[in-house]
């Protein structure tokens, strides 16, 4: 389904594109990016927060990290503080970029079994996984993005096919 440069590509525009995300935030106040506006996650940081948690888990189980995981009702709350967010995110981003450089296909070939959030213990292709990662970042990142609008704020281009353009 997927190939390592799919992984490299995605990471390095994730990486990017979280940046991009941490940038217009900025513009907010600490009020404006914890404001409830009726998202999935309430807020710009409250859905920031459970990205970060979700490729935090993900790259975790990927690379046989042990870690504690945090119920995802709690996700969108982890992180409050934004000055440690930003800085949680930027390494987060530097090492899912690292884990990616490092992949062969025969990777995508096998399974992962892992514990899921309502700890049941599951196995998926990890090629269906490593997409998902990418996905519910795009996905969650497009909420931020509605949620700055409301806000007045503009972002840069969120196109993949720019930022390719541009690498």
């Amino acid at each position: 389904m997927i190939s390592a440069d799919f992984a490299h590509s995605f990471a390095q525009y994730n990486k990017w594109q979280n940046s991009v995300v941490i940038e217009a935030a900025d513009q907010l106040s600490e009020h404006q990016r914890q404001k409830n506006m009726g998202a999935f996650f309430g807020s710009i940081q409250g859905t920031l927060s459970h990205i970060l948690w979700g490729d935090d888990a993900w790259l975790n189980r990927l690379t046989q990290t042990p870690f504690t995981p945090t119920p995802i009702d709690e996700s969108g709350s982890l992180w409050t503080d934004w000055v440690a967010y930003k800085l949680a995110r930027k390494s987060l981003d530097e090492r899912i970029v690292k884990w990616a450089i490092s992949l062969e296909g025969s990777f995508f070939k096998n399974e992962l079994t892992y514990v899921n959030s309502k700890g049941v213990q599951v196995t998926k292709p990890i090629d269906l996984i490593v997409a998902h990662i990418f996905n519910h970042q795009t996905h969650h990142r497009g909420q931020v993005h509605c949620l700055l609008t409301q806000f007045g704020v503009k972002t840069k281009d969120t196109d993949f096919l720019i930022f390719r353009e541009n690498c």
